[in-house]
């Protein structure tokens, strides 16, 4: 009833849209505000066997309430039955255990895929590599969702690692994560030419067969078009890509120097062993997107989330370097001297407001 009706028309037109042009995968989480809700007054007006859905629910120490969560999830939407079933952020030490442990949330999940209730059961995370690929490797789930795109490419080997299991990759949010390519600056235009920077976004994943899935995010009907246009370029790929792979490169190498741009993440501590928990690799990679790209809101926006996004995008902004020493945990850095200004120049180009993440706003 809070729900606007033109709103709830959108969601429904745009749900429509996405059956006419073949995209089926409807995905969402039971921490996504009304989503499920709105979903549920929707889906079943569609032929069940469809749809492919997927709902995300958060792993925690007590099996009864993500079981309870869950069915809060199937009633929400208002079918039988959930096609993918994700382990909502297995993010870090505690997230992993919540749902590896005897009695833990998979082995719930896999109750409820007894009970026929769910079809098949993968996790999404935005955890470390070292942790995703923990957790592919206990070869207990069917799919992943992951972050991976042109400007991080970071996961790479966990994509790897799933292909070796025999899972789905499911990237998430490639063109909000992977630069808010949906207002991109004019350089990064340039740059991607004869493409937009989101086709060129989707077609560099989608040129990876280790990739199945892209999200994308349509907040309307016609959001699906831009995205439509990489279809025709599949088959040509090879041919498309590397000239604008090159101008990328040659312009971060013309704007931050060859050395920096081939070894600036040599040797960087992670933010957990780093004084002032300060997330060094993700400031930096930040400060060179804003520079080499102008990429600059989006860097904005991700940095301001440090220190206020808990396990989902963890560390801490440069904002207290005056009081911290670096000069023992940047030793290995063949930059070491370099690194502690660029912070200072990251933190004054970036600095703003505090970010909260969408299900926390």
């Amino acid at each position: 009833s809070e729900i606007p009706a033109d709103n709830q028309a959108n969601l429904e037109a745009t749900i429509r849209r996405s059956l006419e042009v073949g995209i089926n995968h409807i995905e969402t989480a039971r921490g996504y505000g009304t989503s499920e809700m709105q979903l549920g007054q929707i889906l079943p007006k569609f032929p069940r066997e469809k749809l492919i859905v997927q709902t995300k629910v958060n792993p925690v120490a007590d099996d009864q309430k993500f079981r309870e969560t869950f069915e809060q999830s199937l009633q929400n939407l208002k079918l039988d039955y959930i096609d993918l079933l994700g382990i909502h952020g297995i993010n870090n030490a505690e997230s992993f255990d919540n749902t590896m442990r005897t009695g833990g949330c998979l082995e719930v999940a896999q109750q409820l895929q007894a009970e026929g209730k769910v079809r098949f059961i993968g996790f999404s995370t935005h955890g470390s590599k070292d942790v995703i690929i923990k957790a592919i490797n206990t070869n207990q789930f069917d799919y992943v969702n992951l972050h991976w795109y042109y400007i991080n490419q970071w996961n790479w080997e966990a994509i790897t690692a799933a292909n070796n299991h025999d899972m789905g990759v499911f990237i998430i949010s490639p063109s909000d994560k992977g630069g808010m390519l949906y207002k991109p600056p004019q350089k990064l235009v340039n740059l991607c030419d004869p493409l937009s920077p989101m086709v060129f976004n989707d077609l560099f994943c989608l040129s990876h067969r280790n990739v199945h899935t892209l999200s994308l995010g349509a907040a309307r009907p016609e959001d699906f078009d831009e995205h439509l246009k990489t279809l025709e370029y599949l088959d040509r790929a090879d041919e498309i890509l590397p000239p604008i792979l090159s101008k990328l490169e040659q312009e971060a190498i013309a704007t931050l120097g060859e050395d920096w741009v081939k070894t600036w993440e040599t040797n960087l501590p992670p933010w957990e062993t780093t004084p002032g928990e300060v997330n060094i690799p993700v400031i930096l990679w930040l400060l060179n997107l804003a520079r080499a790209y102008d990429l600059v809101d989006y860097a904005k926006k991700r940095y301001n989330l440090l220190g206020n996004g808990s396990h989902w995008f963890p560390g801490n902004k440069a904002d207290q370097l005056d009081e911290l020493d670096l000069k023992q945990t940047l030793a290995d850095s063949p930059h070491a001297d370099k690194i502690p200004q660029m912070l200072a120049k990251a933190h004054q180009m970036l600095a703003g407001a505090e970010v909260k993440r969408l299900s926390k706003s």
